[in-house]
């Protein structure tokens, strides 16, 4: 009735393939980052971490796989109310991990859904007690709190919230016409203050130039007048010695001249001064060869010397 493959019964055949198949579909591999939540007859058995596992057929069924990898939801925005009576949509991030597949599994119907849930009644609250202006500048502050208030919730669900990020936070469309004009307004005001730090330092740094530029002609000038003085000084000086030097020429003559006379006598005195008398008329003549004795020389020398005398002390 059955024929026969390879020498072999058909009927083992079909025992051998079905056997196979059933060690197959008892036979799980659990991949990394992942859980596998195991019930045996409706009630929880264990929990499969990485590796090669027997399940029953029937008896044992996959309850729920858990991702272990730090997941992402992503809430679209929700209305929010501030303490100051403004309407503002904020949309959040949550990051979360399960960190127990059996609490996962068991602790709540719709894990994402109450955390959405949650996260929207802790943003209003949180949001209902700060003013507009604290609540846009206070993000961090937010963030931290949401995050501390859900991992507290989610930990009997077996999820750890790690982090929360108030993506988007959306005031109405006048409030948002309102913040940019006090914004440019703002940004005016700084130009202006920056242009008159400018303009100030400017003029600080004029005046200091012109107050150096001051010092340093004063000095300039000083120092002129010190050497005008000084040159000035050093003439005088010069010229009193000139002429201390020419007075003391001048008596160095006198004496000279009186010494001469005392040597001469009388008469001769006379003669000579005489001769000097003559010697004028006769150069006022014609003659052009004069013969002129040697005391009329000598004493015409001394004449000559007291002259030049005279007129260096007079210069």
């Amino acid at each position: 009735m059955f024929g026969t493959i390879a020498g072999i019964p058909t009927p083992v055949i079909i025992i051998i393939i079905l056997f196979i198949a059933f060690i197959a579909s008892c036979i799980k591999i659990v991949p990394q980052a992942q859980a596998y939540v195991i019930e045996r007859l409706g009630a929880y058995l264990t929990t499969w971490q990485v590796g090669l596992h027997w399940k029953w057929p029937i008896v044992d069924r996959i309850a729920r796989i858990a991702s272990l990898k730090e997941q992402i939801a992503d809430f679209p925005p929700q209305p929010v109310i501030t303490k100051d009576n403004v309407t503002m949509q904020i949309d959040t991030i949550v990051f979360f991990q399960i960190t127990d597949p059996k609490l996962y599994a068991y602790g709540v119907a719709h894990p994402l859904s109450a955390i959405e849930n949650l996260t929207t009644t802790t943003l209003r609250n949180i949001v209902g007690e700060l003013e507009l202006d604290e609540s846009l500048t206070s993000r961090d502050i937010i963030n931290t709190r949401i995050r501390s208030i859900l991992d507290e919730a989610t930990d009997p669900w077996g999820i750890r919230i790690t982090r929360v990020e108030l993506r988007n936070i959306m005031p109405p469309r006048d409030i948002q016409d309102s913040m940019e004009k006090q914004m440019r307004a703002e940004r005016e005001r700084r130009q202006i203050i920056l242009q008159s730090e400018g303009e100030k330092k400017s003029s600080v740094l004029l005046a200091e130039g012109q107050k150096q530029a001051t010092i340093l002609r004063a000095e300039a000038d000083k120092a002129a007048v010190i050497l005008a003085a000084e040159a000035k000084k050093e003439a005088a000086i010069r010229e009193a010695e000139g002429e201390a030097e020419a007075i003391k020429q001048v008596q160095l003559a006198i004496a000279t001249g009186l010494d001469y006379i005392n040597k001469v006598s009388p008469s001769q005195a006379a003669l000579t001064l005489k001769a000097l008398e003559t010697l004028g008329q006769v150069a006022e003549g014609q003659s052009t060869k004069l013969i002129i004795p040697s005391e009329i020389q000598s004493l015409a020398g001394l004449a000559s010397s007291l002259t030049e005398i005279a007129k260096t002390t007079k210069n």
